[in-house]
């Protein structure tokens, strides 16, 4: 292995390897049923294939226009002011971005500065606070309750100063599966009146959400808008997590901030997924139909569980399942993890590793966005500890 000469005063001294990408090398290593990263185990729909190739062989093959091509803009627009009542200029505020870790990192790096306070909610999505960080800001921890995940606003006040720059909230969020409600969003709008402070609302997991509940979207909320970033996911919508393709929502003004900085560090996404999936987004059942294709997995796998001795946590959202494990096995969440992997054949991810103080709850995340007969080989191993 080559040596380097160089003094390296790191920007991130106590990141190393994301979690994700640890437990699925484990998986593999130790010949695991992979639950813990977020990603299925299916294709997409053969159609969307067959747009982008389309695409591609009509020549759509260089650069788009740096905000993304206008057939797509156009189509999130549509789809925004159907499901939220919310007009979004497609020109002016709406971005397509390379997923949406690079939305959130880049919508960090435009509004926060040095010395900035920015407030998550935790147990915290892991990319979060390096994205924070290597700006310079500062990341401030409120609490979501334990077991049921309910931010308390009254901490939220408590925590907001002079130095608070942004609120970042997830909903439904990962990795808990918890809901925002209409009541959170006046909660939220209420603290920031008055105010310059940002709100990066991350929206991945939208269309999954259960139970006959409604997603509850910042951009369906007028005074949370003005002051909003939204980020979503096609890679989550659609099941394409490869190709990283997802976009923002912002007022102008925002918007126009959040491509200054989009521009220099990934300026556009590629064409030819953007143009099949604005075809494929044209036909609304696709995504409308996510909620009641993910409900349906999530009872099947819990049913898998029925006669374990994991007790399950509600999921509200997400294609995450929480499980507490304290009636098998009183190890840490982390070697909890690695022995499920190692010796009962069956990858999750710690929830420990979603706190920046390391908090173990002794709890573990299951992802059931798999096939059947996945969930169903887990299961079984599951079922025999």
């Amino acid at each position: 292995m080559r040596q380097s000469s160089v003094v390296i005063d790191s920007k991130l001294p106590q990141v190393g390897t994301t979690i994700f990408t640890v437990m699925s090398k484990l998986a593999a290593d130790c010949g695991a049923i992979n639950l813990s990263q977020g990603f299925p185990d299916f294709q997409a729909d053969s159609s969307l294939f067959d747009a982008t190739a389309r695409a591609m062989r009509e020549g759509r093959n260089q650069y788009p226009p740096m905000a993304g091509v206008p057939e797509l803009r156009s189509a999130i627009a549509d789809k925004v002011a159907a499901l939220y009542g919310a007009s979004y200029d497609a020109d002016s505020e709406i971005t397509v971005t390379a997923g949406a870790t690079q939305a959130i990192f880049t919508a960090i790096a435009a509004f926060v500065r040095a010395g900035d306070e920015v407030i998550i909610f935790e147990p915290v999505y892991d990319s979060y606070v390096p994205a924070i960080e290597t700006v310079g800001g500062k990341a401030v921890y409120a609490a979501l309750g334990f077991p049921d995940y309910r931010p308390d606003w009254q901490q939220v006040r408590s925590l907001i100063g002079p130095q608070t720059r942004m609120i970042l909230i997830n909903s439904p969020h990962n990795p808990t599966g918890s809901l925002l409600a209409a009541d959170d969003l006046d909660q939220l709008a209420a603290l920031t009146r008055d105010t310059d402070i940002v709100v990066l609302s991350d929206e991945v997991y939208e269309h999954i959400v259960f139970d006959g509940v409604q997603h509850q979207s910042v951009a369906a909320h007028p005074e949370l808008a003005a002051r909003g970033i939204v980020v979503s996911s096609f890679g989550k919508t659609y099941h394409i997590t490869g190709w990283k393709v997802g976009y923002v929502l912002g007022a102008a003004a925002l918007m126009a901030e959040f491509r200054k900085v989009h521009q220099f560090n990934v300026f556009t996404v590629n064409t030819p997924c953007q143009l099949g999936i604005a075809e494929y987004m044209c036909d609304a059942s696709r995504h409308l139909g996510l909620a009641a294709f993910y409900a349906g997995k999530r009872e099947y796998f819990r049913s898998q569980l029925q006669g374990s001795r994991f007790e399950l946590l509600p999921c509200r959202g997400s294609y995450f399942q929480l499980a507490r494990y304290g009636a098998i096995s009183d190890l840490p969440d982390r070697e909890f993890a690695r022995w499920l992997t190692c010796e009962a054949g069956v990858a999750a991810i710690p929830v420990s590793a979603f706190h920046h103080d390391g908090r173990d709850e002794r709890v573990v995340r299951f992802c059931f966005a798999k096939q059947e007969a996945t969930l169903a080989a887990a299961g079984e191993r599951l079922r025999a500890l």
